[in-house]
């Protein structure tokens, strides 16, 4: 297994639970990925905000619950949204919708929803898509900025495939179903671990370890080589292990480089051309219990650098946290190289806590910062990118003993238990470790795939 993130540890426990002799390879320190956690002064913080979805899958739920014990904590949701020049509870309430916003944000949203049906996308594009679906009122007022900060190009310039999967709602009707079960409570609830996002991929770490699997951290693999009697995989420090099939999350460009025999130039080319934009995680720590009662707030608007800014202890229950210090973690989109990729701690937390005293929102003004920074978060769905994606695929699949898996090894957005179904159903191909290193599911695990590209992003 390359890679110790949710997709790949999980995969991990429940291939060595079957029999399966299990080695997972990870670069970092840590197991997590992006999904890791780390401490703040003192407080545990995630690399941006994470919440464990009540629409996980009940096996993987059920699991998670029987690993974590009473530490998966239900949380109801407390965030806001920015919007039109208003504050709104997020997730969106039909309250909010019919009283909180402009008059005229109404009107054309409402006059959208009547021309709904005449609508047409003319062009596969995210803006396209988009509009025909939702309207251009919320289309101009939501998503037209936030797509130009998360992603760094117009939406007229991105695949219509982002917004099917990432806009879960049709159209303006669906969107008020949505709203109505979002009135209940189960729509306004999630579950997090005390301790912070991070201890999924560590109590599965643990599992996998206590199932007979091997964990090397500060392993980044070098080589992947594949031959018709099995994969010898290198690290950088000289070492090999020789398996009979490699489960991969690394990026798909990363592992068209590493896999001999190498790929053929189109490919290459293909695999280069699947980017992500990147995100700086700046950690703001205030000398205060709290900073605010919301655990989340996002903003759109494209005046302000963040997107996304939570406060790590409003989203669980713990008594470990310090009772006198908060931390705050804004998430800044960026391209990798870019200035915001290079600015200096200090520089990022004044510039975050400016944005947020322009808003009126409480003084933010840290006594220290912390940054991380994260190369590859969004991948970028250009128009055509299926293509260059379908040719790596093809040639992983003409190997026969690479499997790819997880958000980076599939390259797409889901949500982390999407990602932990993944790891489930990659265990599931390989069978049982009695039935020799040769057998897979290939059938299984295709059926399993295409499920996968009905995953929807989940905010």
């Amino acid at each position: 297994m390359l890679g110790a993130g949710p997709a790949g540890l999980a995969a991990a426990w429940r291939a060595a639970r079957a029999g399966h002799e299990v080695t997972v390879l990870e670069a970092a320190d840590h197991v997590g990925g992006m999904a890791a956690s780390h401490s703040v002064a003192g407080v545990r913080v995630d690399l941006g905000s994470h919440r464990l979805h009540p629409s996980t899958a009940r096996h993987v739920l059920a699991a998670l619950r029987h690993l974590l014990g009473d530490d998966l904590q239900e949380r109801p949701r407390h965030g806001r949204i920015n919007l039109a020049g208003r504050w709104l509870g997020f997730p969106l309430e039909t309250r909010d919708l019919l009283l909180g916003l402009p008059p005229r944000f109404a009107v054309g949203a409402a006059r959208d929803a009547v021309a709904g049906p005449l609508r047409r996308a003319r062009r596969d594009t995210f803006a396209e898509v988009v509009s025909a679906g939702l309207g251009p009122t919320i289309t101009r007022a939501f998503y037209d900025p936030y797509i130009r900060k998360i992603w760094g190009v117009a939406p007229t310039e991105l695949a219509g495939e982002l917004a099917r999967r990432r806009v879960s709602a049709s159209g303006p009707a669906d969107i008020v179903r949505r709203l109505v079960r979002r009135d209940d409570a189960r729509g306004r609830t999630f579950l997090y671990p005390r301790g912070g996002f991070g201890r999924i991929s560590e109590v599965l770490a643990d599992a996998a370890v206590e199932a007979g699997a091997t964990i090397r951290l500060r392993a980044p693999v070098s080589t992947v080589t594949v031959s018709d009697d099995g994969v010898r995989v290198g690290t950088a420090d000289g070492a090999e292990v020789t398996v009979g099939r490699v489960l991969s999350t690394l990026p798909l460009a990363l592992l068209a480089r590493l896999v001999h025999p190498a790929s053929p130039l189109d490919v290459a080319l293909a695999a280069d051309r699947l980017q992500h934009r990147g995100l700086v995680l700046v950690y703001l720590v205030l000398d205060r219990p709290r900073w605010t009662e919301f655990d989340a707030h996002y903003f759109p608007d494209l005046d302000v650098p963040l997107a996304r800014l939570s406060e790590p202890k409003g989203y669980r229950d713990d008594p470990e946290d310090p009772a006198d210090v908060t931390v705050l973690c804004a998430e800044i989109p960026c391209t990798v190289g870019d200035e915001t990729w290079f600015a200096p701690p200090d520089e990022l937390g004044d510039r975050v806590a400016a944005a947020l005293g322009s808003l009126g929102l409480p003084d933010a003004t840290p006594v220290a910062t912390e940054v991380r920074r994260l190369p590859r978060v969004y991948p970028l769905y250009r128009p055509g990118f299926v293509w260059d994606l379908a040719a790596v695929e093809l040639w992983l699949g003409e190997l026969d003993r690479v499997v790819t898996l997880g958000r980076q090894g599939l390259f797409v957005p889901d949500n982390t238990h999407h990602a932990l179904a993944m790891g489930w159903a990659a265990a599931d191909a390989l069978g049982s470790g009695g039935c020799g290193d040769d057998a897979w599911d290939a059938a299984g695990w295709a059926t399993a795939r295409s499920g996968f590209r009905s995953h929807i992003v989940e905010d």
